[in-house]
Order: structure tokens, then sequence, then C-alpha cells
């Protein structure tokens, strides 16, 4: 009876540990993923919309817009970052053929298509691919 006792005790000690062994994906953890092997460039004021092929939302931290030849732009809002999530819709009204600093983005939610905040976009910061070089 006590090997049968040390046994499920050993079970759930070790089904105890793998369940706290991977940490949750924080907003932190994914923008590191995200930006890997890249190196920030100087911030813009604006970026062209014809050149953006996606956007990542980071929650409560950024939004991500990839660009030509790899480039991504971090873009950390200045106000009303603390309502990004992902899986929203972000909903993009511009004069111009540029996004830029001033801008807003109204963010919809996905399931209902209600609106579900907005954000006023800081500068973007591009991260280029890191060269790779021949030894």
């Amino acid at each position: 009876m006590r090997i049968v006792s040390a046994l499920i005790a050993g079970a759930l000690v070790l089904g105890g540990a793998t369940a706290y062994a991977a940490p949750a994906r924080t907003p932190e953890a994914k923008l590191a993923k995200a930006l890997e092997g890249r190196v920030a460039g100087e911030p813009v004021s604006c970026i062209n919309l014809r050149d953006i092929q996606s956007s990542q939302i980071i929650d409560k931290t950024a939004i991500l817009y990839e660009g030509p030849r790899g480039v991504v732009y971090m873009n950390t809002p200045t106000s009303g970052a603390s309502s990004l999530r992902d899986g929203q819709i972000l909903v993009t009204k511009t004069i111009g053929a540029q996004l830029c600093s001033i801008d807003t983005v109204t963010l919809v939610d996905s399931g209902s298509k209600m609106q579900d905040g907005w954000v006023g976009l800081g500068k973007f910061v591009p991260y280029a691919k890191v060269a790779k070089t021949a030894n």
C-alpha cells in the first residue's frame, strides 16, 4: 500500500511540475519572439499604407506592422494601449496614403464586430533582420 501511495504522490508532484514548467506567454515574451533576430532603427513618423503586408497586436503593448523586405515596424501607442487584445480587428481611417503617428486606430471585437476601443499611434520603430555573416 505504501508503494501505491508513493507512486500516486510522485505522479502528483510530477504532474504539478509540468503544469508550471511552461510559463504563460506574456506580452513581453511575445514581443521579444516577434522581434528576435532583428535590430531597431531610427523611429519614423509615418509608413506607407501600400507597404503594410500584415499587422499583429501584442496585448496591451504594441502593434507590429510587417513591411517590405521583412522589416517589422513596432508602434507603441501613445494612448489606449491597454485596450489592445489579440484577435481584435484594426480599423484605420487615414487622409492620405500613409499611416502616421498622429492617426488613431479603432479596435473592433472580431466576434461581435462591435467597437472595442481605440488607440492613438506613436512613432514607428523599424526592426530589420540582422544580416548573417559568412564564416
